[in-house]
């Protein structure tokens, strides 16, 4: 298995998604920079329980835990909505709601990765990510 993948988002995305659908509650990703940011976002905004970085050779690897045993994972969905060949920005005052609030999505700002709530507030617009609900 190869360990590059060509968007790194939705290799991400893939992974926790496929998880969530056969009952697994932590899978293991190979780590970068944007994958750790993601899964912090996702972690403090409770979608999963927790993360460790767990370092290795060649590479360090993503240590998610998605749910705790025993408990039902609290993504329903998870989809990446910007892609490589289609691009999606947003300005602050049009960053979009998911599911009347009852969800979220992550945007790439000029001030780091943040939810859409906290991106509106800042008055800061950016790359749509992720939406998760």
């Amino acid at each position: 298995m190869s360990l590059q993948s060509t968007d790194q988002i939705a290799d991400l995305i893939t992974r926790i998604r496929n998880a969530v659908l056969v009952g697994k509650n932590e899978i293991l990703v190979p780590t970068s920079k944007l994958k750790c940011k993601v899964v912090e976002v996702l972690a403090k905004n409770g979608y999963i329980a927790s993360y460790e970085v767990v370092d290795g050779k060649p590479r360090g690897m993503l240590h998610v835990v998605i749910n705790e045993p025993g408990t039902i994972a609290k993504v329903n969905e998870i989809t990446k909505v910007s892609k490589p060949g289609r691009r999606v920005y947003s300005a602050a005052d049009e960053i979009p709601t998911v599911k009347s609030g009852r969800g979220m999505v992550i945007i790439s700002t000029s001030k780091g990765l943040m939810t859409g709530r906290e991106a509106k507030k800042n008055r800061l617009g950016g790359e749509i990510l992720v939406k998760v609900w």
